[in-house]
């Protein structure tokens, strides 16, 4: 079952978004601690509505863990591509049932480390001057395509 990852979140409102994209297609969210925010902070809460119940969530101590529990899974790791990774866009990867899809924080991005252990690096092509879209919104781009990839998109 794909899978998403955000490693270290910052921002609540973001999580929150992520969370109720994760709710509405039934696909689990993983948060890889520290976290920039209480699980209980309002704004995390209202960004996610009434769909808390309905989101598959696991909180993480380190990524880790995450891959310790997770050893099936490929990581695909989302990058803005602007540290000399070569990645593919976004629509061009071929998605796996396994696969976990890691965002990192708004901030930082994902660290080196992580990016070099992934099994693929993806990232979604950005024509204006911004450096990257916002991680609720990227979230959604990838796993979209990747539930199209697998053909899930009529439904779990």
């Amino acid at each position: 079952m794909i899978e998403v990852v955000l490693y270290e979140p910052e921002i609540p409102q973001n999580t929150g978004s992520v969370a109720r994209l994760c709710a509405a297609t039934k696909t689990p969210l993983h948060l890889v601690k520290p976290l920039g925010f209480s699980l209980e902070d309002r704004y995390l809460k209202r960004a996610g509505l009434d769909y808390w119940p309905h989101v598959n969530l696991t909180v993480w101590e380190s990524f880790a863990d995450f891959r310790a529990a997770r050893q099936g899974s490929r990581v695909v790791a989302a990058t803005a591509g602007n540290r000399g990774h070569a990645a593919a866009s976004y629509h061009q990867l071929e998605y796996g049932r396994d696969d976990a899809l890691v965002f990192g924080t708004e901030s930082r991005g994902l660290p080196e480390h992580l990016l070099e252990a992934a099994h693929a690096l993806v990232r979604i092509p950005i024509w204006g001057q911004v450096r990257s879209l916002n991680l609720a919104n990227a979230a959604s781009v990838v796993l979209y395509a990747a539930l199209r990839h697998v053909g899930e998109l009529d439904g779990k």
